[in-house]
């Protein structure tokens, strides 16, 4: 089986065999698109119901990738796992972090730091519940205004609370609603939205993937 298909046939065939068991039809384009990615990403059909997302606020958030806004990271996993223009200029501050201090880890100093740094970026929050509820508090306080906030936190302690006060917020956001999460699903979203970037030539960046591959 390893050697039966090449990795852009690999894709379009993983595609192809989501789209059996996914109907996406009935929702808005970039809606359907971040779920399909989504999905692709960690082969589990059920976060469709667990994802939140509104056509609207996703269409903002293409917006602020189209005119190269800033983009941070909780995690460096995270950065990774965008695609190669996207990790080109994100930004992770964990590695700058060595003692927390009074923020108690070194996620939520390293969000602290970068969110003060970028106040209007966009965030990419997979891992760390804890760097999502340092920007939650800065956004409340009118010390930043991210453009929009892709909350994916995961664990047992904090992840599901986290994207509940980012649901409270009222700011432009993706999150998913359980304890599930991961850095591979905050990249695919946002992965999703900048594929759907209109060129120059009013089309989009549907075929470009993260290893600048062709795409279905």
């Amino acid at each position: 089986m390893s050697g039966a298909f090449q990795p852009h046939e690999i894709e379009v065939e993983s595609f192809r065999r989501l789209r059996k068991v996914l109907d996406l039809s009935g929702m808005g384009v970039l809606s359907a698109a971040v779920l399909e990615r989504i999905v692709h990403a960690t082969a589990d059909p059920s976060l469709v119901g667990d994802v939140v997302v509104q056509e609207g606020a996703l269409a903002k958030a293409v917006a602020a990738l189209g005119s190269n806004c800033d983009i941070v990271t909780d995690v460096e996993m995270t950065r990774a796992g965008l695609a190669v223009p996207l990790r080109q200029r994100a930004r992770c501050y964990l590695g700058e972090v060595v003692d927390p201090g009074p923020f108690g880890t070194r996620s939520a100093a390293a969000m602290h730091r970068a969110a003060l740094a970028h106040p209007e970026g966009l965030f990419v929050i997979g891992c760390a519940p804890t760097a999502l509820f340092t920007l939650l508090e800065l956004a409340a306080g009118g010390e930043v205004a991210p453009v929009f906030i892709v909350g994916m936190p995961v664990g047992f302690v904090g992840a599901t609370e986290s994207k509940e006060a980012l649901a409270r917020s009222g700011m432009e956001c993706i999150y998913n609603r359980s304890m599930r999460g991961g850095s591979a699903m905050a990249a695919a979203a946002v992965n999703a939205l900048h594929r759907n970037i209109p060129t120059n030539q009013g089309q989009t960046n549907q075929g470009q993937t993260n290893q600048g591959q062709i795409s279905s």
